[in-house]
């Protein structure tokens, strides 16, 4: 406001002071009674306010510091949540709870300039760029109108002042001269000031260029509020597998890898192929298929086995009726006596310079034996042969195996059939696998693998071990008796006992004295006890062993003056023994007693003795004038009911006999490679008579009792036989 105009509004106001100022003076009064009283520095004083509910402190109270520690736990979050760990397989306490609270959240806005609404946005701002020239050639005018708008309500705030103070006088005269005084006066000062002070030009914001190249944008969204789903599936199935790995396993398990790739590789090379070839005629592609060429032998020779067992049913007819049929009626004149009918004969080829040094039928297919070939001349070792027959084909062999060294014993497994273990002259022993096709044993000992040193007399298969491994001992003229357990692909040895002869000792280099070891010639287990055992040994002894004792023998027996030929338990009685000699003696012993039971002398040289399998009582035996006795103890305790010839050729002898486990045949091997099946007569296998109001007992039990009447009866010698 320029200075003349302020002094005359002074001067305006100045003449009529007198009664304004005392109407001031009534308004302050008036004022002061409605408003309470300032403090000294200018600040009104306020009247404190109690809540009802406030509590009542004690002046200690009220200054006693109360210290509070914030932490950044959320105490809403909860503390005993629990989940099931599918690692640890439990119900664990879940302690790494979120406690982090969001307060503020904010999404941005921006755009790229690339996109589709950037462009659209930048294209809109230039268009409205080009507006702005046009408005600003308006804004002068509009301009200078706003200051004198601004004076105007500056010079009306004191005027409304003064107007309230008049109106409260009632002084209407007064009032109308200062008012109407006062606005003409600053009508024209502001008048002339915007006159004098020149508008200046409004000059165009500029929006500054994003550094970031994208375009600001307002945009309002939903925001889908979060959530939280949460899902609970019962636990896989589990079990425990344990296995152990060793190279043993890992190498067969490659090797049976190898062995599938290569019949899958036969069995593409099998499969015809289809070859196209042009048909002269008529032009066109014809598709023939090619059959491989396959060996014809493969093809038919399961139609042939069975064409070459019709052919010889039908050529051994006649035999074959007596096997199953014949039963000799002369037995009835013949008293207790009883003869052998012969009924096939088993002969090959390759073996007639070979003897028959070893028999065994096969326990679950009673048809079928297999036969060592070998040599007992110390002179004429050579080769030696191992053929499976069966009585449905006396002909040919069901299975041969050519051997470098003469077959000497052999055993089949018990529980596993096609298992067929063999001792040699050389000292090794092996393993043949019947459902393999390969010549080749599946097992076999070496002299790394500790193979005998001399001939293997006698093998025998035993129970598996604890870790299932099958298990055979074997015998030799070495003196050692040795347990051999098949792991994985090859023979584990351990020796179980060394025989030593008594009393004999050798002068050795510089007065040393060397102790002989015994020669095993024939060893048995027990049927029943598993650990007891007895060995025939050379010097005509025999030693009952038992397994868990490696450095002495249970009990010596002065059996024979020869060597033992044979030892072999009896099949159901536990105490009872048999032992056949060189030196023609046949034996019975109870192996509680050092003392034989029955003795009987056969004038020649015993070669084999067997139990039969359906009497306790009975027994055969064979000599090498080729002759075979058959004896009945419950019958007749001191001579045989059957001596028959069985070998006719001169210079030839009998070497081992045999018992059929289910049909009343025995089975005859000599020197020259046959083998006689021969029929027990109807007094040879005779049962015991039926009473009239009584049962025939049978069964094992019966079979004991048969055996343990006579032993009573030769332990008490002056008791008279039962009627």
């Amino acid at each position: 406001m320029p200075p003349k105009a302020a002094d005359k509004r002074r001067q305006g106001q100045g003449g009529p002071s007198g009664g304004k100022a005392g109407k001031a003076g009534k308004s302050k009064k008036k004022d002061e009674d409605d408003f309470p009283e300032a403090g000294e520095d200018g600040s009104t004083a306020r009247a404190a306010v109690r809540s009802p509910d406030q509590l009542e402190l004690t002046e200690s109270e009220l200054k006693q510091e109360i210290i509070r520690t914030l932490t950044a736990d959320n105490p809403h979050v909860p503390q005993d949540i629990i989940r099931f760990n599918f690692k640890e397989r439990a119900y664990k306490l879940v302690d790494d709870m979120d406690h982090t609270a969001v307060h503020f959240t904010l999404n941005g806005y921006l755009i790229h300039k690339d996109s589709d609404e950037g462009r659209r946005q930048s294209i809109r701002s230039s268009t409205e760029a080009e507006e702005t020239p046009a408005e600003d050639e308006e804004a002068p005018v509009e301009a200078a109108a706003e200051p004198t708008e601004e004076a105007e309500t500056k010079d009306e705030e004191p005027t409304e002042e003064a107007e309230a103070e008049e109106e409260g006088e009632g002084e209407g005269e007064g009032e109308g001269e200062g008012e109407g005084g006062g606005e003409g006066e600053h009508e024209a000062e502001t008048a002339e000031a915007a006159e004098e002070e020149p508008h200046p030009e409004k000059v165009p914001e500029r929006k500054l260029k994003n550094q970031f190249n994208f375009i600001e944008r307002g945009s309002t969204t939903f925001h889908y509020p979060l959530r939280e789903k949460g899902l609970q599936t019962d636990p896989l199935p589990f079990g425990t597998f344990s296995e152990n790995v060793n190279q043993w396993f890992i190498y067969d398990s490659y090797m049976e890898e190898l062995d599938r790739m290569e019949k899958a590789k036969e069995k593409e090379k099998a499969k015809p192929v289809a070859v196209k070839k042009d048909d002269q005629k008529t032009g066109r592609k014809l598709s023939i298929v090619e059959i491989p060429h396959v060996d014809s032998l493969s093809m038919v020779a399961r139609a042939a086995k069975i064409a070459e067992r019709m052919v010889n049913l039908n050529t051994y007819d006649d035999i074959a009726q007596d096997f199953k049929y014949f039963e000799d009626a002369s037995d009835e004149y013949r008293g207790q006596n009883g003869t052998l009918l012969p009924l096939w004969k088993f002969q090959y080829e390759k073996t007639k310079k070979l003897a028959v040094t070893a028999l065994s039928w096969n326990p679950k297919y009673k048809d079928l034996f297999a036969v060592g070939y070998g040599s007992y001349d110390f002179m004429k070792q050579g080769h030696g042969m191992l053929l499976l027959y069966t009585l449905k084909n006396p002909s040919f062999p069901e299975y041969s195996f050519s051997t470098e060294s003469g077959v000497m014993c052999l055993d089949f497994h018990g529980d596993h059939p096609h298992l067929l273990v063999v001792g040699l002259y050389d000292g090794n022993v092996a393993v043949y696998n019947l459902k393999r096709a390969s010549p080749e044993p599946s097992y076999k000992s070496s002299a790394k693998s500790g193979k005998h040193t001399e001939p293997v007399w006698q093998v025998k298969w035993q129970k598996d071990d604890m870790d299932s491994n099958r298990n055979f001992f074997s015998v030799s003229s070495d003196g050692r008796i040795v347990s051999w357990t098949l792991i994985k692909s090859e023979l584990v040895h351990m020796d179980v006992i060394k025989l030593s002869a008594d009393e004999t000792t050798m002068q050795g280099p510089e007065g040393l004295q060397l102790q002989t070891l015994g020669s095993g010639i024939s060893f048995d287990f027990h049927k029943k006890i598993d650990y007891l055992f007895l060995v025939g040994t050379e010097e005509g002894k025999i030693y009952k062993c038992s397994k868990n004792y490696s450095n002495q023998f249970l009990d010596v027996f002065e059996a024979h003056h020869m060597a033992v030929d044979t030892v072999s338990w009896n099949p159901f009685h536990v105490k009872v023994f048999i032992s056949c000699s060189s030196d023609w003696t046949v034996k019975i012993w109870d192996h509680t007693t050092k003392t034989p039971l029955f003795v009987y002398d056969l004038a020649t040289a015993v070669g084999d003795v067997a139990w039969s399998p359906y009497s306790s009582t009975v027994f055969a035996a064979v000599t090498i004038d080729g002759q075979a006795h058959v004896f009945d103890l419950n019958v007749n305790k001191l001579e045989p009911l059957c001596s028959q010839l069985v070998v006719t050729q001169k210079k030839n002898k009998t070497t081992h006999v045999q018992f059929n486990p289910a049909d009343p045949v025995i089975i005859v091997g000599d020197e020259r490679g046959l083998i006689t099946c021969l029929k027990l007569s109807p007094n040879l296998r005779k049962k015991p008579k039926e009473k009239k109001g009584q049962e025939v007992k049978k069964g094992p039990e019966e079979e004991i009792a048969k055996m343990e009447k006579l032993l009573s009866l030769v332990r008490q010698p002056g008791k008279k036989e039962e009627q």
